[in-house]
């Protein structure tokens, strides 16, 4: 069996793992690299695997950098499945057809700066390239073995990192020999709001897993939950707004979930709250039809508040003429915007508005890639350029890591030895990190693996 890392080795975005034997070859997730619109792009245009003979996809979640390259292997010539949970089929549709937007502005924006006479940029793919891996798609239930083919077996449990995530386990037989393959996609945490704890494995022959802070300890949760409170009163108190960059998926549903029960808590400022993103508001619908998918503390919840996603301060916007009016406003107010790094979206209006002025705050609540707006914020640059324009830093800049969906060291080291309790794993991969997450992340391997854990380079194989 050989294993090519083709994204998401030695960096954080890009997930995409290619698995060969004899017999067979799949790609374990087909995910976007993020970054700078100009280095993004080079890496996403093409694939260093043959999509026409693949014979099939796994996809372990359903954010961009895990599956937003889909659409253009089916571009490439792509007719297989694309086998994932059904939450993530569900999610998968709204992400990929937001992103398929999102290449046709781009491609449009970019041939409005070519010189005369050069040929336009066309997007990465379209909303037909979309539809078409969508029919692909084959939801499976958690914890079912299902079979891919007479020599390969795929069975998911919880990851717990967003709603449909899961943790991959394969069976395949290579010549004479069943191995079993471990891919984690991206691990999520134990006691966040709204899901389930990751769940262990037994074991396995290989092991593929990310490492984005496995040399960190988040915070609490529950400190986050307290510092939106504290943020929001201090912001409001100086007659400024509070500009929250959010992921759709995942990320606006966990602040959210988190400003209801301090609503309900009566620990909430009078302030006007707005979550200003159609992809969120569409993905919150999703997480509404998979309650029971989430965790035991929802249910609870739902017992005596009918919608743990809306309260009365809150307003969930649509129009893009709704978004504009928001920056004319005076008075305080929250807005919860996408997208998490800043590089896109509506956020990017709202900061542009809210940069120049002390009273500000903006609140980072995730990993910001480097050279990425949200990286700059993060590095409190004193001058930022948005829409080509430099726009002086004067506004409060807030991070808070204690929100991040991925496991830190702590989890990553207890669903390890947890998974490893009926026999180590034999060989281990780290990817989906930088150089100190992955090095952690070794660290914490050694003693439950029967050889020493490999950080893999952009496109290097390997056979175990």
């Amino acid at each position: 069996m050989k294993i090519t890392f083709l994204g998401a080795a030695g960096e954080v975005t890009g997930s995409q793992h290619l698995i060969e034997t004899r017999n067979l070859r799949l790609l374990l997730d087909c995910g976007f690299f993020q970054g700078p619109r100009s280095e993004s792009r080079s890496k996403n245009e093409r694939f260093h695997c043959r999509p026409r003979d693949l014979d099939g996809v796994i996809l372990s979640h359903a954010h961009i950098d895990h599956c937003g390259n889909l659409p253009g292997l089916y571009r490439d010539g792509y007719r297989g499945e694309v086998f994932c949970t059904e939450a993530t089929a569900d999610i998968s549709e709204q992400m990929l057809l937001d992103s398929a937007k999102i290449q046709e502005e781009d491609a449009r924006y970019l041939s409005r700066r070519l010189n005369p006479g050069h040929p336009p940029v066309e997007p990465l793919y379209t909303e037909e390239d979309v539809r078409g891996i969508l029919r692909r798609f084959h939801p499976v239930s958690f914890h079912q073995w299902h079979e891919l083919a007479k020599d390969c077996r795929v069975r998911f449990v919880p990851a717990g990192h967003i709603l449909g995530s899961a943790i991959t386990e394969l069976e395949i037989l290579d010549g004479s020999d069943w191995k079993k393959v471990v891919f984690t996609g991206d691990v999520g945490r134990r006691g966040m709001p709204l899901l389930v704890d990751p769940e262990p494995v037994d074991g396995g022959n290989v092991l593929i897993i990310e490492a984005t802070y496995g040399n960190e300890v988040h915070p609490a949760p529950d400190d986050i939950k307290v510092a939106l409170r504290d943020i929001i009163a201090e912001t409001v108190q100086r007659g400024g707004r509070v500009i929250i960059p959010a992921f759709s998926l995942g990320r606006t549903q966990q602040v959210v979930y988190y400003l209801n029960e301090l609503f309900n808590e009566g620990q909430l400022t009078s302030v006007p709250i707005y979550v200003d993103s159609p992809l969120s508001n569409r993905v919150t619908k999703i997480f509404r039809r998979y309650v029971e998918e989430l965790d035991d503390d929802v249910k609870a919840t739902l017992q005596r508040d009918k919608d743990i996603f809306d309260f009365p301060n809150l307003r969930y916007t649509e129009s893009q003429r709704e978004s504009a009016a928001l920056n004319g406003h005076t008075e305080p107010f929250v807005v919860i915007s996408a997208s998490g790094m800043c590089e896109s979206g509506r956020v990017v209006h709202h900061i542009k508005h809210a940069v120049a002025d002390e009273r500000n705050t903006i609140v980072l609540i995730g990993y910001q890639a480097p050279a990425t707006l949200g990286w700059r914020l993060q590095q409190r640059q004193h001058y930022l350029r948005i829409f080509d324009r430099e726009v002086p830093l004067r506004a409060q800049v807030i991070s808070l890591s204690g929100l991040s969906a991925h496991a830190d060291a702590v989890d990553l080291k207890w669903w390890i030895e947890q998974s490893a309790a009926k026999g180590n794993f034999g060989q281990a991969f780290v990817v989906h990190a930088e150089a100190r997450g992955a090095q952690g992340m070794v660290e914490l391997l050694r003693d439950n693996c029967d050889q020493e854990p490999i950080i893999p380079r952009f496109r290097q194989t390997f056979t175990v």
